[in-house]
């Protein structure tokens, strides 16, 4: 897959969503929510020397909607996602 124009190989993700979203959020349903995420182009809401933070909010998987925060590392190839909810 490719975002912001970097060929992705690899997710991964935190756990930090297991502790209050769990009812709500599995890993299947995040990797499908990264699956959103291909071919597009966002703008960072931050960054830092190494990385860029993004909010992706108003994704829908199966007539629901979610918010993911996720990160690319400058020169990896993988998408970090931090957290996800159910809106």
């Amino acid at each position: 897959m490719t975002v912001n124009d970097h060929k992705i190989s690899k997710v991964i993700i935190d756990p930090h969503y297991e502790r209050r979203h769990s009812k709500a959020i599995t890993d299947e349903i995040i990797l499908e929510l990264v699956k959103i995420l291909n071919g597009n182009r966002f703008e960072p809401d931050s960054t830092d020397s190494h990385f860029q933070y993004f909010v992706s909010d108003g994704l829908w998987l199966n007539g629901k909607k979610y918010k993911l925060v996720w990160l690319l590392e400058k020169n990896e190839i993988y998408i970090g996602v931090v957290n996800a909810y159910r809106r």
